[in-house]
């Protein structure tokens, strides 16, 4: 102990923790995880409380951490690296097929105004031509920081939404090709190269074809042999990465270059799955936020804050990046007709500076082709524009209208691909939680008896090598036992139901693959009382249900009887392009149970008591569409928080139903709480999360109590 407090008295601080590489990760991880909960409170993107925390933890702060840490530098860099990768993931392919000329119309305006207008600010400075360029095209790319609003509000397939999402593709690969450009142009004697440039572009290009080619045939291939098997999947990917890393600075571009080729290629490989949500969800959680953290510690406070100079070009970039945004919204109005409501929502998306500017600014800033004030004050512009781009948009967006030019793709759907909706009403039940089975059988009965439909109670034992191996033998005797349990259960509550007990490689597979066998209409799961991270992931097998599944998926927490629920609560957030299949189920279940449902809409604490009553009728003529044999009740409620009112309206309520809606992870993951997340959290009383399939259109939930069986 004495010698412990020696060498603690003899070193400084800082010096221990330099020798200590676990020690910074450490505090990395803490701060990684309580500042963005933290500012996310105030209001305030979690990125921003990352780099603030930079910032005080570096140089210019307590200097607990040295920009010349090994570890740090590090995982930054593979931040960096993965940060990029999810921007060329992100890239919506068949959004941007849909619309691609005017994503490239818009994509042009977004791109050319903001570089022209950079350029001039750099000159304006006195930076020589290169520099000036290179600032001008940090800010002609934007990032989709508010798409998980967009996804909240229901808006997503809005034409201008789409055409903006499709402009992305252009405006990212522009900027780091000018990026790619202005480093192969450098050269220690200030002479430009001509031979050099054209022999860099070559290279470029047969690179980015085998990047883009080669690795989307490798994915293909390695995906087909190895189906199910997410852990080598993940690792391929991330193999894919870091080759592509390689290969770019072999052929002596940035190593940035490679990951969005990569995020490219194997974007169609990887589709909206479970391993692109891991892959996603990896870095979103822990490489990108120490790049961010990392971006804090290389900021220069004081220079930046007695330097009038810096401020002046801070302040010309942050107006001079609105305008041009804002310009290029209004050219595409000239072009294509857009109102003002889509035109402000283009705006507020392009206007957020974050995955490829920050990336390009540190490379350039580690090239020294970039200087010290300008790397400060486009920190300072992506902590701005991160904040004020997505609030903009939950303002502007709410009631955007869906685009009429994309209906005809979504209804309009081949007659043999709708599901056949002749066969009877069928719940698969998967069991393998002893203790959610009793409710899990009594909610399937209740939904099966008012639908004359029929369950079936599953069991999924995972296959082993040998056939005969014991604990196969152990897996299916536990089987048998719950599947004799449910049906003893489901006869006393008077549905009939019919077993099945399935070998498979998975509990997740087994239960998507019977379920589409067995022409399932409705998945009925529980996932128990968890809380926080696990909560919003609902478990590795849940998840993968939700996303494999062909049918509807009722992920349940019931805290009660399901006999007993009197009073059902359904918020339904957009009403614009509402998603009324929970007040279906919610009516359905309410019916079973002679119960009362309510469908409640938040809207704005300044609303007036006029348009309040519009939207009270406008909500009660959509749910007069479903042809409910009993109307819910319509509530609407003014709040100026969505989750705290839903979740005072739900103190009366024995069961919430909410749509499961999967947000699509900006780069870095730090964008606006999902307010789902927020409830599955904070609700006490019983919950379902309704998941629809990955489709375009609806699957059909029975329509009501059948003529025979309107008396209970």
């Amino acid at each position: 102990m004495e010698l412990i407090s020696q060498v603690l008295a003899l070193e400084p601080t800082s010096q221990v923790l330099g020798k200590e590489p676990i020690v910074p990760f450490a505090i990395l991880l803490v701060v990684i995880l309580v500042v963005p909960i933290l500012f996310e409170r105030l209001r305030l993107p979690g990125l921003v409380g990352l780099v603030f925390s930079g910032v005080v933890l570096g140089p210019s702060g307590w200097n607990l951490f040295q920009t010349e840490s090994q570890t740090i530098n590090l995982l930054a860099d593979i931040g960096l690296v993965y940060l990029i990768f999810v921007a060329g993931l992100e890239v919506d392919i068949e959004q941007f097929q849909q619309r691609k000329n005017r994503s490239f119309g818009f994509g042009s305006f977004s791109f050319c105004l903001p570089l022209i207008m950079g350029t001039l600010v750099g000159r304006i400075f006195g930076f020589d031509w290169m520099i000036s360029i290179l600032i001008g095209s940090l800010f002609a790319s934007h990032t989709l920081l508010a798409y998980p609003i967009l996804s909240r509000l229901g808006v997503v397939k809005n034409e201008a939404v789409t055409v903006t999402i499709g402009a992305k593709i252009f405006t990212d690969i522009g900027a780091l090709l000018i990026l790619a450009l202005c480093m192969a142009s450098a050269s220690p004697t200030g002479v430009f190269n001509l031979a050099k440039l054209l022999t860099l572009l070559g290279w470029l290009i047969i690179y980015s074809v085998v990047v883009l080619v080669g690795f989307d045939w490798v994915g293909k291939e390695f995906f087909r042999r190895s189906s199910g098997e997410e852990g080598n999947q993940f690792l391929f990917v991330l193999l894919t990465v870091f080759l592509a890393a390689v290969g770019a600075q072999l052929i002596g571009v940035e190593k940035i270059i490679g990951a969005f080729l990569a995020g490219l290629a194997v974007n169609e490989v990887l589709g909206e799955g479970p391993v692109k949500e891991k892959v996603v969800f990896v870095g979103s959680v822990l490489f990108i936020p120490i790049f961010f953290v990392n971006l804090g510690l290389l900021i220069d406070l004081p220079t930046f804050i007695h330097s009038t100079n810096n401020l002046q070009l801070t302040v010309l970039l942050v107006f001079g990046l609105i305008a041009s945004k804002f310009i290029a919204a209004s050219l595409a109005k000239l072009l294509y007709g857009y109102n003002w409501q889509e035109i402000l929502t283009m705006w507020s998306l392009s206007i957020p500076q974050v995955g490829t500017t920050l990336a390009a600014t540190l490379v350039g800033y580690r090239a020294e082709l970039l200087p010290v004030e300008v790397f400060n004050s486009v920190v300072v512009v992506m902590l701005v524009t991160s904040t004020v781009g997505p609030l903009i948009t939950s303002r502007v967006a709410v009631g955007l209208a869906s685009s009429t030019a994309t209906e005809p793709a979504i209804t309009n759907q081949p007659e043999q691909q709708a599901p056949d909706t002749s066969t009877a009403f069928t719940i698969v039940v998967p069991i393998y939680n002893p203790q959610t089975q009793q409710y899990l059988i009594e909610l399937a009965t209740l939904l099966a008896r008012q639908a004359n439909g029929r369950i079936i109670p599953l069991a999924i034992a995972t296959a082993a090598a040998n056939m005969d191996a014991p604990q196969l033998e152990v897996s299916l005797q536990r089987s048998e036992r719950l599947l004799t349990k449910a049906t003893a259960q489901s006869h006393a509550l008077g549905v009939t139901a019919e077993p099945l007990l399935r070998i498979d490689d998975a509990f997740a597979q087994g239960i998507s693959r019977a379920s589409r066998e067995q022409k399932a209409s409705l998945i009925v799961m529980g996932w128990g009382k968890r809380t926080g991270l696990r909560a919003r992931l609902f478990g590795n097998v849940i998840d993968n249900v939700l996303w494999a599944s062909h049918c509807p998926v009722a992920v349940t927490r019931l805290v009660d009887s399901p006999k007993k629920i009197q009073r059902i609560l359904v918020p339904v957030e957009n009403l614009m392009a509402p998603t009324l299949q929970p007040v279906h189920f919610a009516q359905l279940l309410a019916d079973a149970n002679q119960a009362q449902v309510t469908v409640l809409n938040v809207c704005e604490r300044r609303t007036s008591s006029s348009k309040i009553a519009a939207r009270r009728s406008h909500l009660s003529a959509l749910v007069a569409k479903l042809a409910l044999p009993n109307p819910p009740e319509i509530q609407i409620i003014a709040h100026e928080n969505v989750a705290q009112a839903i979740l005072q309206a739900a103190r009366l309520n024995d069961l919430v139903v909410l749509p499961f809606t999967r947000n699509r992870m900006s780069p870095g993951g730090l964008a606006i709480s999902d307010v789902t997340t927020q409830l599955a959290r904070q609700l006490t009383c019983s919950i379902i999360m309704l998941g629809e399939p990955q489709r375009t259109y609806p699957v059909p939930l029975p329509t009501g109590i059948p003529s025979t069986t309107s008396v209970m």
